[in-house]
Protein backbone atom coordinates (compact mmCIF):
# COMPACT_ATOMS: atom_id res chain seq x y z
CA UNK A 1 0.00 0.00 0.00
CA UNK A 2 1.04 3.59 -0.65
CA UNK A 3 -0.79 5.78 1.88
CA UNK A 4 -1.07 9.54 1.94
CA UNK A 5 -2.30 11.52 4.95
CA UNK A 6 -4.53 14.51 4.28
CA UNK A 7 -5.73 16.95 6.95
CA UNK A 8 -8.84 18.98 6.09
CA UNK A 9 -9.03 22.39 7.77
CA UNK A 10 -11.00 25.60 7.39
CA UNK A 11 -11.31 28.78 9.41
CA UNK A 12 -15.12 28.94 9.64
CA UNK A 13 -15.64 26.62 12.62
CA UNK A 14 -18.99 27.38 14.27
CA UNK A 15 -17.95 27.00 17.92
CA UNK A 16 -14.36 28.18 17.56
CA UNK A 17 -13.78 30.42 14.52
CA UNK A 18 -10.20 30.41 13.27
CA UNK A 19 -9.57 27.10 15.05
CA UNK A 20 -6.77 25.77 12.78
CA UNK A 21 -4.59 28.77 13.63
CA UNK A 22 -5.34 28.81 17.35
CA UNK A 23 -1.98 28.94 19.09
CA UNK A 24 -1.03 26.12 21.43
CA UNK A 25 2.19 26.95 23.24
CA UNK A 26 3.76 28.73 20.31
CA UNK A 27 2.45 26.58 17.45
CA UNK A 28 -0.77 26.84 15.42
CA UNK A 29 -2.98 23.82 16.06
CA UNK A 30 -2.86 22.73 12.40
CA UNK A 31 0.95 22.61 12.57
CA UNK A 32 0.81 20.36 15.62
CA UNK A 33 -1.53 17.96 13.78
CA UNK A 34 0.76 18.06 10.74
CA UNK A 35 3.79 17.11 12.84
CA UNK A 36 1.99 14.21 14.51
CA UNK A 37 0.96 12.90 11.10
CA UNK A 38 4.53 13.20 9.84
CA UNK A 39 5.74 11.28 12.90
CA UNK A 40 3.53 8.34 11.86
CA UNK A 41 5.93 7.92 8.93
CA UNK A 42 3.50 6.10 6.64
CA UNK A 43 3.69 8.40 3.62
CA UNK A 44 3.46 12.03 2.52
CA UNK A 45 1.35 14.46 4.54
CA UNK A 46 -0.51 17.55 3.34
CA UNK A 47 -3.20 19.91 4.59
CA UNK A 48 -6.36 20.36 2.51
CA UNK A 49 -7.02 23.98 3.45
CA UNK A 50 -10.16 26.00 2.93
CA UNK A 51 -8.41 29.32 3.50
CA UNK A 52 -5.23 31.05 2.36
CA UNK A 53 -4.19 31.79 5.96
CA UNK A 54 -3.98 28.07 6.71
CA UNK A 55 -1.84 27.44 3.65
CA UNK A 56 0.55 30.19 4.71
CA UNK A 57 0.86 28.84 8.27
CA UNK A 58 1.55 25.31 7.06
CA UNK A 59 4.10 26.40 4.47
CA UNK A 60 5.84 28.63 7.03
CA UNK A 61 6.28 25.53 9.18
CA UNK A 62 7.80 23.65 6.25
CA UNK A 63 4.70 21.61 5.42
CA UNK A 64 2.64 21.22 2.27
CA UNK A 65 -0.89 22.55 1.84
CA UNK A 66 -3.43 22.73 -0.99
CA UNK A 67 -5.99 25.53 -1.16
CA UNK A 68 -9.50 24.16 -1.74
CA UNK A 69 -12.93 25.73 -2.12
CA UNK A 70 -14.06 26.87 1.37
CA UNK A 71 -17.67 25.98 0.48
CA UNK A 72 -17.03 22.25 0.03
CA UNK A 73 -19.61 20.42 2.17
CA UNK A 74 -17.33 18.15 4.20
CA UNK A 75 -13.79 17.21 5.08
CA UNK A 76 -14.10 14.13 2.85
CA UNK A 77 -14.88 16.33 -0.15
CA UNK A 78 -11.99 18.60 0.77
CA UNK A 79 -9.41 15.81 0.89
CA UNK A 80 -10.64 14.34 -2.38
CA UNK A 81 -10.19 17.71 -4.07
CA UNK A 82 -6.69 18.05 -2.63
CA UNK A 83 -5.86 14.48 -3.63
CA UNK A 84 -6.73 15.23 -7.26
CA UNK A 85 -4.14 18.02 -7.25
CA UNK A 86 -1.45 16.21 -5.27
CA UNK A 87 -1.71 12.81 -6.94
CA UNK A 88 -3.48 12.97 -10.32
CA UNK A 89 -1.72 9.75 -11.42
CA UNK A 90 -3.38 7.74 -8.63
CA UNK A 91 -0.16 6.45 -7.08
CA UNK A 92 -1.57 6.55 -3.54
CA UNK A 93 -4.17 3.85 -3.04
CA UNK A 94 -4.93 4.62 0.64
CA UNK A 95 -5.97 8.01 1.99
CA UNK A 96 -5.96 8.79 5.72
CA UNK A 97 -8.37 11.59 6.64
CA UNK A 98 -6.95 13.12 9.82
CA UNK A 99 -9.01 15.83 11.51
CA UNK A 100 -7.26 19.15 11.94
CA UNK A 101 -8.44 19.62 15.53
CA UNK A 102 -6.66 16.75 17.30
CA UNK A 103 -3.27 18.37 17.97
CA UNK A 104 -1.77 15.55 20.03
CA UNK A 105 -3.03 12.52 18.10
CA UNK A 106 -0.59 9.66 18.62
CA UNK A 107 1.24 8.52 15.48
CA UNK A 108 0.16 4.94 16.19
CA UNK A 109 -3.48 6.00 15.79
CA UNK A 110 -2.73 7.07 12.23
CA UNK A 111 -0.88 3.83 11.59
CA UNK A 112 -3.75 1.78 13.04
CA UNK A 113 -6.09 2.89 10.26
CA UNK A 114 -3.67 1.75 7.59
CA UNK A 115 -2.88 -1.52 9.40
CA UNK A 116 -6.59 -2.43 9.44
CA UNK A 117 -6.83 -2.01 5.67
CA UNK A 118 -3.84 -4.34 5.33
CA UNK A 119 -5.24 -6.98 7.68
CA UNK A 120 -8.84 -6.85 6.42
CA UNK A 121 -8.90 -7.06 2.61
CA UNK A 122 -12.69 -6.57 2.50
CA UNK A 123 -12.50 -3.36 4.54
CA UNK A 124 -13.30 -0.22 2.56
CA UNK A 125 -13.02 2.29 5.38
CA UNK A 126 -11.13 2.06 8.68
CA UNK A 127 -11.42 4.16 11.82
CA UNK A 128 -10.67 4.03 15.56
CA UNK A 129 -12.60 3.61 18.82
CA UNK A 130 -11.80 3.77 22.51
CA UNK A 131 -13.60 2.12 25.44
CA UNK A 132 -15.78 4.41 27.54
CA UNK A 133 -14.10 5.78 30.66
CA UNK A 134 -17.19 7.29 32.30
CA UNK A 135 -20.75 5.88 32.34
CA UNK A 136 -22.03 9.38 31.55
CA UNK A 137 -20.46 9.10 28.10
CA UNK A 138 -23.10 6.53 27.14
CA UNK A 139 -25.87 9.11 27.27
CA UNK A 140 -23.95 12.07 25.84
CA UNK A 141 -25.30 12.74 22.32
CA UNK A 142 -22.16 14.70 21.46
CA UNK A 143 -20.13 11.48 21.68
CA UNK A 144 -20.76 9.05 18.79
CA UNK A 145 -20.76 5.37 19.70
CA UNK A 146 -19.81 2.44 17.49
CA UNK A 147 -21.62 -0.89 17.51
CA UNK A 148 -19.01 -3.48 16.52
CA UNK A 149 -18.83 -7.18 15.74
CA UNK A 150 -15.52 -7.76 17.49
CA UNK A 151 -12.69 -9.86 16.10
CA UNK A 152 -11.39 -12.68 18.34
CA UNK A 153 -8.42 -10.60 19.51
CA UNK A 154 -10.74 -7.91 20.90
CA UNK A 155 -8.63 -5.17 19.31
CA UNK A 156 -10.72 -4.52 16.21
CA UNK A 157 -14.22 -5.06 14.93
CA UNK A 158 -16.50 -4.66 11.93
CA UNK A 159 -18.88 -1.73 12.37
CA UNK A 160 -22.57 -2.61 12.36
CA UNK A 161 -23.81 0.88 13.25
CA UNK A 162 -22.85 4.27 14.68
CA UNK A 163 -25.19 6.25 16.91
CA UNK A 164 -25.54 9.20 19.25
CA UNK A 165 -28.13 7.31 21.29
CA UNK A 166 -27.66 5.52 24.61
CA UNK A 167 -26.27 1.99 24.45
CA UNK A 168 -27.06 -0.50 27.22
CA UNK A 169 -25.56 -3.71 28.55
CA UNK A 170 -22.46 -4.89 30.37
CA UNK A 171 -20.17 -5.05 27.34
CA UNK A 172 -17.83 -2.14 26.65
CA UNK A 173 -19.32 0.80 24.83
CA UNK A 174 -16.98 1.91 22.08
CA UNK A 175 -16.64 5.66 21.57
CA UNK A 176 -15.87 6.63 18.00
CA UNK A 177 -13.14 9.09 17.01
CA UNK A 178 -13.09 10.54 13.52
CA UNK A 179 -9.79 9.38 12.07
CA UNK A 180 -10.41 7.50 8.82
CA UNK A 181 -8.47 5.39 6.39
CA UNK A 182 -10.04 5.01 2.94
CA UNK A 183 -9.15 2.86 0.03
CA UNK A 184 -8.98 5.44 -2.71
CA UNK A 185 -11.79 3.92 -4.74
CA UNK A 186 -14.00 3.87 -1.63
CA UNK A 187 -13.31 7.55 -0.97
CA UNK A 188 -14.29 8.41 -4.53
CA UNK A 189 -17.54 6.40 -4.29
CA UNK A 190 -18.35 7.82 -0.87
CA UNK A 191 -17.99 11.45 -1.83
CA UNK A 192 -19.93 10.92 -5.08
CA UNK A 193 -22.97 9.66 -3.15
CA UNK A 194 -25.55 11.99 -1.58
CA UNK A 195 -26.02 12.09 2.22
CA UNK A 196 -27.96 9.00 3.30
CA UNK A 197 -31.14 8.89 5.43
CA UNK A 198 -29.39 7.47 8.50
CA UNK A 199 -26.52 9.91 8.09
CA UNK A 200 -28.96 12.81 8.13
CA UNK A 201 -30.90 11.38 11.06
CA UNK A 202 -27.87 10.74 13.30
CA UNK A 203 -25.68 13.52 11.86
CA UNK A 204 -22.88 10.96 11.40
CA UNK A 205 -21.20 10.91 8.01
CA UNK A 206 -19.84 7.38 8.36
CA UNK A 207 -23.36 5.95 8.24
CA UNK A 208 -23.44 6.81 4.54
CA UNK A 209 -20.71 4.24 3.98
CA UNK A 210 -22.67 1.55 5.82
CA UNK A 211 -25.86 2.33 3.90
CA UNK A 212 -23.87 2.06 0.68
CA UNK A 213 -22.85 -1.48 1.66
CA UNK A 214 -19.23 -0.65 2.46
CA UNK A 215 -17.35 -2.55 5.11
CA UNK A 216 -16.17 -0.29 7.93
CA UNK A 217 -13.73 -1.62 10.51
CA UNK A 218 -12.53 0.03 13.71
CA UNK A 219 -9.30 -0.46 15.61
CA UNK A 220 -9.32 -0.19 19.40
CA UNK A 221 -6.93 2.44 20.72
CA UNK A 222 -5.99 2.82 24.37
CA UNK A 223 -6.45 6.56 24.80
CA UNK A 224 -8.72 9.06 23.09
CA UNK A 225 -6.95 11.93 21.32
CA UNK A 226 -7.68 15.40 22.66
CA UNK A 227 -10.22 17.04 20.36
CA UNK A 228 -10.60 20.83 20.26
CA UNK A 229 -14.17 21.89 19.50
CA UNK A 230 -14.69 24.98 21.68
CA UNK A 231 -12.76 27.53 23.78
CA UNK A 232 -12.76 25.28 26.85
CA UNK A 233 -11.21 22.44 24.84
CA UNK A 234 -8.56 24.84 23.57
CA UNK A 235 -7.57 25.80 27.12
CA UNK A 236 -7.31 22.11 28.04
CA UNK A 237 -5.08 21.52 25.02
CA UNK A 238 -2.85 24.42 26.01
CA UNK A 239 -2.56 23.08 29.56
CA UNK A 240 -1.68 19.64 28.18
CA UNK A 241 1.02 21.18 25.97
CA UNK A 242 2.50 22.96 28.98
CA UNK A 243 2.65 19.66 30.88
CA UNK A 244 4.39 18.01 27.93
CA UNK A 245 6.94 20.80 27.77
CA UNK A 246 7.55 20.59 31.52
CA UNK A 247 7.97 16.81 31.41
CA UNK A 248 10.49 17.05 28.58
CA UNK A 249 12.74 19.48 30.48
Amino acid sequence: MKPIVLIPARMAATRLPGKPLAEIEGLPMIVRVLRQAQAADIGPVAVAAGDREIVEAVEKAGGRAVLTDPDLPSGSDRILRALAELDPQGRHDVVVNLQGDIPFVAPEVVRACVDLLVRQPACDLSTVVVAESDPAERSNPDIPKAVLAMAPDGRSGRALYFTRSVLYGDAPVWLHHGVYGYRREALERFTAAPPSPLELRERLEQLRALEMGMQVWAAVIDEAPISVDNPADLERARAYARRLDKDSQ
